[in-house]
């Protein structure tokens, strides 16, 4: 495990003020200005998946990182975005539609819609997040990607949930590394790091801290909830007729929205037409834990026989296969009623909802189905 040493000197331009404040505070004549800093910073070679570096401004945080990972083992997240094209285009070229989506998602970007945009139209999070999304991508195998000035420009719940989604993308993908450099403390339980180093004190902790539970209670609501989530939902704004409305509450914020419907010809047949979360709420689990107690509310409703979910988005399509509450039924291309034609029809695969799977689920879990 190395120590990183370094002297930071920058000259003194002379003048009539400099002389003064000398003057006031009686400091010394120097020609430079020096600051030192030493820590102990774990190797990128290391056993590690996930780092921190935080402290105050001028702390020497970003100049102890850049000695410490430094180099073409090392990724920086410095991107220049294209200024009039749509985010998606703004990843190379070499790195496939697959993969970008899959890292858009990871991160907690899930809206489809806004990834059609230029990055420079978006929220402040949602740059973020596309910032995180493109570091993921373009970092190679065994490269340490390094990411300067971690949730400075977001608001802290955004940074929070950022945070948490960033470390479920990392932990996701073995081999991937990744340090976060920041002056913000609040998010060191979000972010799970393997270790921390605190610049106010040159001090490297190790260790994973464990991250708080946000807790979920979902409601009966009407349609009149729906025009705040349905700018994020890849599909229409319609939403059919004949639906029950569920919203996903944390703390006292709306976060999440789903409309289940009768299937058309099949009596006590029903499904999900919609489920939404909030991009500040997206890639820590919120969306996965909020249908799934949604359809438990459904499958335990009298005259209810059966419950799917039909979707083309790649994280949900990920999520109910790897989830022993659902199994797949039929995978194909839906065109809406319309032509089959490359750009009218998507691929879909359609989920059951498995209640003998959902019971197994619940008896093996550790009392935390109510967190996200």
């Amino acid at each position: 495990m190395p120590k990183i040493e370094s002297i930071v000197s920058t000259a003194i331009a002379e003048s009539f003020r400099t002389a003064q404040v000398r003057g006031m505070f009686d400091l010394p004549e120097e020609k430079t200005s020096h600051e030192r800093f030493a820590v102990e910073v774990p190797a990128a070679g290391e056993d590690w998946q996930i780092g921190l570096i935080v402290g105050p401004s001028g702390s020497g945080k970003s100049t102890v990182a850049r000695q410490a990972f430094s180099g073409p083992e090392c990724l920086w997240a410095t991107f220049q975005w294209p200024a009039a094209a749509a985010v998606v285009d703004g990843f190379p070229q070499e790195v496939d539609m697959r993969e970008i989506t899959l890292a858009l998602a990871a991160v907690g970007f899930s809206s489809p819609p806004a990834w059609l945009r230029p990055i420079h139209v978006l929220s402040q999070g949602e740059q973020f997040r596309c910032e995180l999304a493109r570091l993921l991508c373009q970092a190679k195998a065994g490269q340490v990607a390094v990411m300067d000035e971690f949730t400075s420009v977001v608001d802290r719940q955004v940074a929070k949930v950022g945070s948490a989604s960033v470390a479920r993308a990392v932990r996701g993908r073995p081999g991937k590394k990744f340090v976060a450099i920041s002056c913000h403390y609040d998010i060191r339980e979000w972010l799970e790091p393997d270790w921390v180093v605190d610049m106010a004190t040159c001090t490297l902790a190790r260790g994973r801290l464990c991250r708080p539970g946000l807790e979920l209670a979902i409601h009966r609501c009407g349609k009149e909830l729906w025009p705040m989530f349905k700018r994020h939902h890849y599909l229409s704004g319609n939403l059919p007729m004949g639906c029950r409305f569920y919203v996903g509450v944390i703390g006292g914020e709306r976060v999440a929205f789903a409309a289940v419907g009768p299937q058309m010809g099949y009596a006590g047949y029903r499904r999900f037409s919609r489920v939404v979360v909030l991009p500040d709420y997206q890639g820590i689990g919120v969306g996965g834990r909020f249908r799934d107690a949604v359809a438990e509310i459904e499958q335990a409703t009298p005259g209810v026989r059966r419950l799917s979910l039909v979707t083309s988005h790649p994280a949900m399509i990920r999520s109910l296969a790897n989830s022993p509450r659902w199994r797949c039924s039929q995978a194909g291309m839906a065109t809406d009623g319309v032509a089959h034609t490359a750009r009218q029809s998507r691929m879909t695969v359609s989920f059951v909802y498995n209640h003998r799977g959902a019971l197994v689920a619940r008896r093996s879990s550790d009392g935390r189905n109510d967190k996200a």
